[in-house]
């Protein structure tokens, strides 16, 4: 049984994705809503609510194999201040950063470390943020790399994340498990740019990580839509009328051949400020019959949330999409326990990690290292 501490947790989707052979010893976040559906699915014994700036580490029990941090993205991502690690959420990896430094000095350091971010943690301040994370870790002692994991690949919904795997010391990686250079499908241009934007010394510490290909999806957008929702109701016809309205000739010709395809179709869509013919900001409405949801976002700071246009022959109806259809979209089981109030379970959702993407990461890179550091310590014995 490997054991870990989930830092940043929200709802506790890595605890999930980690499964049954992982057992948790300590979780922290600040959110105290977010905290109540940790115990409403958890329970409160690990769970410890707060800022993790005032974590000491004897608030952190024994020696865990894994630490995990979903530190906050806001200022990192596209549509976040810019202020990057230095804005006040994002900023917020220093303080646990600090903890595993601490807990290496009191020869209790983890294992191995999973930072989880958006993708923008690779080019915020032109990669100088991305380099500051590779110092620390280099720093102290752990040779890292990343990938960048779409779980598109495991869930109708497009949402690339950016994963990065520290593993402490030296210890011997199976080949299975590196590769000599990146490999596109888990090593972007942007990863790779920022890969180069490292320091000297943080590149001798990095690890191309691999891994192999992800199984053939089997589900589609669509499948995961119930025609009775529940926490969402229908909109009216002229409310779907409006939302037809605010859409493009280009987005209307999606809605004109989704009549057209004899099926049942359903596409995802978000609001977006664009600039109209004569240069003005307009409000439109975009839409995507590609069987993919689009990413999830947290309904706060001016972001929509996202709706949902169902085509079947010439009935159109839209709606929000429904919480539990939000859960259905990151892998959680049926019988996740989701806050009542709408908003609060659309940001449980759209704030967390894809189950899935979390599961296919412990199988073929942490729990394979695990071993390797267990046969090596046989080895030394």
């Amino acid at each position: 049984m490997a054991l870990f501490y989930e830092f940043f947790a929200g709802g506790g989707m890595a605890r999930a994705g980690l499964g049954k052979n992982w057992r948790c010893v300590f979780a922290n976040d600040f959110d105290q809503k977010k905290a109540a559906t940790y115990r409403a699915n958890w329970g409160a014994k690990e769970l410890h609510v707060g800022d993790v700036a005032k974590l000491t580490t004897a608030d952190l029990p024994g020696v865990v194999d894994l630490a995990w941090a979903s530190f906050p993205c806001q200022d990192l991502s596209l549509a976040g201040s810019g202020a990057g690690l230095k804005g006040d959420r994002s900023g917020t990896f220093w303080p646990f950063w600090k903890l595993m430094v601490q807990l290496k000095g009191e020869e209790r350091a983890p294992r191995l470390a999973v930072l989880e971010n958006v993708c923008g943690a690779l080019t915020s301040h032109d990669g100088k943020d991305f380099a500051a994370i590779g110092a620390a870790l280099a720093n102290a002692g752990y040779r890292f790399g990343a990938v960048v994991i779409d779980a598109v690949d495991f869930l109708p919904h497009s949402r690339p994340r950016l994963f990065i795997i520290a593993i402490l010391g030296n210890p011997e990686i199976p080949e299975t498990l590196r590769s000599s250079g990146p490999d596109p499908k888990w090593h972007s241009d942007r990863l790779f740019s920022a890969y180069g934007k490292l320091s000297q010394e943080a590149r001798k510490s990095w690890i191309w990580w691999t891994l192999p290909q992800p199984p053939k999806r089997q589900k589609t957008f669509a499948d995961i839509i119930e025609n009775i929702p529940k926490g969402v109701t229908w909109h009216t016809p002229e409310e779907t009328r409006r939302l037809l309205d605010m859409m493009s000739a280009v987005n209307l010709q999606k809605v004109e051949n989704a009549k057209k395809a004899g099926k049942r179709m359903v596409g995802g869509i978000y609001k977006r400020m664009r600039l109209d013919e004569k240069g003005r900001k307009t409000q439109r409405a975009e839409v995507r019959f590609d069987d993919v949801a689009g990413c999830l976002r947290t309904p706060v700071g001016g972001s929509s949330r996202q709706s949902i246009l169902v085509v079947n022959g010439d009935n159109v109806r839209s709606r929000l999409l429904s919480p539990r259809e939000a859960a259905r979209l990151m892998g959680l089981a049926e019988k996740y326990k989701l806050p009542e109030k709408y908003n609060e379970a659309y940001h449980i959702a759209g704030d967390g990690v894809a189950v899935p993407v979390v599961r296919f990461l412990a199988a073929h890179i942490l729990e394979p290292v695990l071993a390797a550091f267990t046969l090596g310590a046989k080895k030394v014995a």
